[in-house]
Parts: C-alpha cells; structure tokens; sequence
C-alpha cells in the first residue's frame, strides 16, 4: 500500500485563523476555526459594518489561543455584494477568495436542512479543504481590478437599456392589440400614427388607454435618448481613446462581420483583463465547454454547461451566424459547411454553438498573439466607423 505524500507534515505549522462569511442584506452570519476538526464559533454582525467584523476577528483568535498576527483566510460567495469586501479584506491584510456559488457542494436529497448558520459552517468546512490541498473542492471567481470593473458598467447599462426599450414596445403593441390595432414599429412618429388609429367600429383609441399610450411612449423616448448618448460616448472612446483595451477593440474590429457591440463587449468581459492559459480556460468561462455524463454502462453528452459568461455566450452564437455570410472563405465556416452543411436546422444549431467556441479561441488568438485565423477579411475598422450616427429609434 502506498502512502499518500505530505509536502509540510514535519514542518510545524502557523497557527492561522479561518472565517467563513455568509452575506446578507441585514446581518453576515460568520464562521470561525483555526484547524480542521475543531467546532465551528459562529458568530452574527450587522451587515457592512466593519468595525464589527474587526472585533469579532480580535476575539476569535482570543477564543482558540492565537497570536494577535495571526494570518486571517476568508471566503464568501459571489452575488450581490460584488467585490468591494473582497477589496477591503485584502487591504486588512486578509487572504481572502470568492467562490462560484454555483460550485459548491451540496447534499442531493430531495429535503434538506439549510439555514445561513448551516451554509456558513458549510462554506468554512470547504475554506479549510481548499487550504489543505484540494483545490477542486469549489471554484474560485477571478477578481477585476476596479477600474476593469469599471469599465463593464457602459456596455452593460447599454444591454440593459434595450432589453427595457424592447419592453416598451412591446407593451405598446400589447395594448394596442386589445383594441385590434396594430403598429410595424414605434419611433418618432408614434403620436402622430397613434391619433390617426382608428378602431373597429371608426373610433379613436379610448382616452384613458390614448394617455396611458403617451405616458408609455415617453419612457421610450427616454430610455431611446439613454441609448443614443451611451453609443455615442463608446463611438468616441472608440475613436479617439488611447488605451490598451481600446487598441483591442480597434483590433478587433478590422475582422469583418466583427462589429462595435461585438469587439467591446469581448474586451471588456474577457480580453482587456483576463488571461487564460489554454483554449479549455477560454471556453469554460464562455459557457461553451462540453459536459460529457457517465455512469455504468451510460455514456453521453449533455450538451454545453452555460456555465459561463451569459452575455458573452449569446454574443457569440448571435455573431457566429453573420460570421458564414462575411467569413464565407474562412477555414472556419468551411468546417461548419463541411460537417454540419446537409444537416437538418436542428443539426445546423448545435453546429453554430461548436463554430461559436472555435470562433472565440480564433478571436483570442488574434488579440493576444497577432494569429490572423485563416482565410478572414480584415478591414480599415475607421471606414467601418465612418458616418455611423445614432437615431432616436435605432
């Protein structure tokens, strides 16, 4: 029988102190232990108060007869809070990491117990595991800087923005449809076409449904406003910004069929601040990494994770499809032509979402190591910029 191999069993051990936090909007529960087997302290503080927090940590190690300097590990999941605790145990002097919620073990029965002082003791369990030596034991979010973090607030207000003016219009031609009337579009001319309808019967629309169709037509005008500034603010950063990451997106955007929503959001969600090691990396955090099933005698694929990136992961399947029309003699649309060509249009989307993976790795191949993939058109990424304006109801 072999041993399994300690690195440091000989060497003594710093005593350390480990805390696990579970967040929530009013309180943390918090969870303490200095080595694995010792029972958990387990601790309540009002939410963001770190005065608090420093206190609880000062008596904590008082309580299992640590050094006043002794080394503090940490952990909580990523949600809500972002980063800014991340940031500011750091600066404490803690070592602390962020877990992918979605990571974390848990029992698979149908009922379980859980509660906040369950899932921390839970969470502090699994801190020492990691700091022990499994490093699979759950995955850790790799944190961006805050001026990277930053930088994601523009295209994401901008997605958020049209997904609420898509709502607006919607809604307008929900309403109008009660009254078995319908609009191709909605743009600047709404309140003129909206005086002109006329009912089954000759009337005009109702007066209370008339006004509330203006009140709604207004918060379109507005988040419509809110859209065209934000585009042309990244028009401007685009043309005249001298950073690294812009560099990128003018890189980016001199592939045809690569257009400016495009190249931004890859920028700054992936290639303006992360690295990868492998293509694996880059395709696990899209979402786009296979997830193969086996158990006894079954054996299959279950498709992609989404496990990633839901943004970039749309973005990319969308662009995919436009990449065979202005990519057609590229080495990759040959190979989705090739395998998945004579298929049926079910065949033809779970090709587009393999084109979509291959498509990213070629992309950050061109980013970061200059690899023009084979067979692509580059283009002047100013002529592609040159006269685009922003209407109102674009």
């Amino acid at each position: 029988m072999t041993a399994t191999r300690c690195l440091d069993c000989t060497a003594p051990r710093q005593p350390k102190l480990y805390v696990a936090f579970e967040l929530g909007w009013s309180e943390w529960k918090l969870a303490f232990a200095p080595a694995p087997g010792v029972p958990a302290r387990l601790r309540r503080v009002p939410a963001r108060d770190l005065e608090m927090l420093r206190r609880e940590i000062a008596k904590a190690k008082q309580r299992f007869g640590l050094p006043e300097d002794a080394p503090v590990l940490s952990c909580y999941e990523a949600g809500r809070d972002g980063f800014w605790l991340h940031r500011c145990l750091l600066r404490e002097g803690i070592l602390n990491v962020v877990v992918d919620s979605a990571s974390i073990e848990v029992s698979r029965r149908a009922r379980r117990a859980k509660s906040d002082r369950l899932d921390a003791a839970k969470l502090l369990s699994q801190l020492l595991r990691y700091h022990g030596g499994e490093a699979r034991v759950w995955s850790v979010v790799v944190v961006p800087s805050e001026a990277a973090e930053d930088q994601r607030q523009l295209h994401r207000e901008l997605m958020s923005l049209k997904e609420e003016r898509t709502e607006h219009v919607n809604r307008i031609k929900g309403l109008l449809a009660g009254c078995g009337l319908a609009l191709a579009t909605v743009g600047p001319k709404f309140l003129h076409q909206l005086a002109a309808l006329r009912t089954w019967d000759g009337q005009p629309v109702p007066c209370e449904l008339h006004q509330r169709l203006q009140r709604e037509y207004a918060r379109w005008q507005l988040v419509a406003a809110q859209i065209g500034e934000l585009e042309q603010q990244r028009l401007q950063r685009i043309r005249h910004n001298p950073t690294q990451e812009i560099k990128k997106v003018r890189q980016l955007l001199q592939v045809s069929g690569v257009g400016v929503n495009t190249a931004w959001l890859l920028v700054h969600e992936l290639f303006g601040w992360r690295r990868f090691a492998n293509r694996r990396q880059l395709g696990a955090l899209a979402g786009l990494a296979p997830s193969p099933y086996q158990s006894g005698d079954r054996n299959h694929e279950q498709g992609i994770s989404k496990a990633g990136n839901p943004r970039l992961r749309a973005m990319l399947v969308e662009i995919s499809w436009g990449w065979l029309r202005w990519q057609p003699r590229s080495r990759l649309s040959r190979w989705f032509h090739d395998r998945f060509g004579r298929g049926t249009s079910r065949y033809k989307r779970v090709g587009i979402v393999a084109l979509a993976r291959k498509l990213l790795v070629a992309l950050w191949r061109y980013v970061e190591k200059g690899e023009i993939p084979e067979g692509v058109e580059l283009v002047d990424w100013e002529a592609k910029l040159k006269g685009r304006r922003v209407a109102l109801g674009d």
